[in-house]
């Protein structure tokens, strides 16, 4: 029998066996339909034979490992929380890049799906966006206002939190509205979304702040007892070219008071879990209206991934605000941006986090300075031992002699703490 004869039976029988294990194995977009809530995971799948293995993201504490098999275009496979507790069994049928089939737990039982993923990310592109509309709630409901791709970048604008652009123009209402959202291919729950905002410049001479001491951030005597005059205006003028902020109408004692400007975006986020709608001056797990002095130009904001796209949003811009916002609105103005979008694929976090050329930070939004900065502890101390395999003594040790707190606000709804490193000493860290 001539060579190419039995090369040609060989692959006969030998494609049938290739197929089984290219059939499945890659990343996936599984989708459990739970009513109106489905739940969304990046899926990994290896085949050897008929058996199958396997892991998914479903969200920062919820990594599941999958054991079962695949045959004759056929899979069955339990699943398994990190603890070892059951979390049900999938069975399905794969079509191409589709599968289709029932997940039981328990006495209830769903329909499942999944596609494959096209991982291989495509070269970055730069897209020019121009807003038109904006919003003034974080949700995923929004329909996206554009689409991009991992490692994409983004050039646009935002109103002020009065809803005025670089011209001074009302183009929303009142409410810190939004730019955006943004929804990034192949954004997934369990992933995150990383924002590097590589400009963030004013694009006006005015802003505006408020002229009054929160009452959060006083005793509540001096705010009973504060006479404050009802016509002083805070009303602002930005020189852009030496860099800083005057008032427009300044008092005698204020007329040489000037503002170096820094400006800032006040808001980042993305969509907050299903279900969960929040107005944007509200901060959360999800970002939000975070009001944090240090979200200047060359940071990065790491942001948990809770829905397929993400869904950023960008607004709030700052020329300038003291540590926790004290007057309730910081010198208020419009942004041009320019930010780069990536994925941090399969690792959750489990609130914002930040750095820049010198700093790494963490955030703490709750309900009182203690419990934020627990929080904003907390989120640094598992950050630093993950990425540098510090033990806890370890880890005690560097943050106990090394670590530095933000106020970042404290006169919104929720308070906000940052914990930081600088990285000269985390450099010491490696081995």
């Amino acid at each position: 029998m001539p060579n190419h004869m039995r090369i040609n039976i060989i692959l006969l029988f030998l494609l049938p066996l290739l197929a089984v294990g290219a059939g499945i194995n890659g990343t996936w977009h599984l989708i459990v339909q739970r009513g109106d809530e489905p739940l969304h995971a990046r899926v990994d799948f290896t085949t050897d034979g008929k058996r199958l293995t396997g892991s998914a993201f479903a969200g920062t504490e919820r990594e599941l490992r999958f054991s079962g098999e695949f045959a004759d275009g056929a899979v069955l496979f339990n699943a398994a929380y990190r603890n070892g507790g059951n979390a049900g069994t999938y069975s399905g049928r794969v079509d191409g890049d589709h599968i289709t089939g029932t997940f039981r737990k328990g006495d209830d039982a769903f329909a499942w799906t999944a596609r494959r993923l096209n991982t291989a990310d495509g070269p970055a592109q730069t897209h020019v966006f121009d807003p038109v509309q904006f919003h003034r709630f974080f949700a995923s409901t929004i329909a996206p206002a554009l689409r991009i791709q991992p490692g994409d970048t983004i050039r646009t604008w935002t109103v002020d939190s009065s809803g005025r652009d670089a011209k001074g123009t009302a183009r929303s209402p009142a409410g810190n509205p939004q730019t955006g959202p943004f929804y990034v291919e192949n954004a997934l729950p369990g992933d995150t979304l990383a924002i590097t905002f590589r400009r963030v410049r004013l694009n006006r001479d005015t802003a505006r702040s408020g002229v009054w001491l929160g009452p959060s951030t006083v005793r509540p005597l001096y705010f009973r007892d504060t006479k404050y005059d009802p016509s002083f205006r805070g009303e602002w003028k930005l020189d852009r070219d030496q860099g800083y902020a005057l008032l427009a109408n300044p008092t005698p004692r204020l007329k040489n008071f000037r503002v170096k400007t820094r400006p800032i975006v006040g808001c980042v986020a993305v969509a907050p879990p299903p279900g969960e709608s929040f107005p944007t001056y509200w901060p959360g797990s999800f970002g939000g209206n975070m009001d944090y002095n240090g979200l200047q130009e060359g940071v990065t904001v790491y942001l948990p991934v809770y829905v397929p796209g993400a869904l950023l949003f960008v607004g709030d811009g700052h020329a300038a605000q003291g540590d926790g916002e004290l007057n309730g609105d910081a010198l208020e103005t419009s942004l041009d941006l320019e930010f780069t979008v990536n994925v941090v694929r399969g690792q959750g976090i489990s609130g914002p986090r930040m750095e820049n050329a010198e700093w790494v930070m963490a955030s703490g939004i709750s309900n009182s300075l203690n419990e934020a900065l627990q929080a904003a502890t907390t989120s640094l101390a598992r950050w630093v031992a993950h990425e540098y395999k510090l033990n806890p003594n370890e880890t005690a040790i560097v943050l106990g002699t090394s670590v530095r707190f933000d106020v970042a606000e404290v006169v919104d709804p929720l308070v906000h703490i940052v914990a930081k490193l600088h990285k000269d000493v985390l450099a010491t860290l490696k081995e």
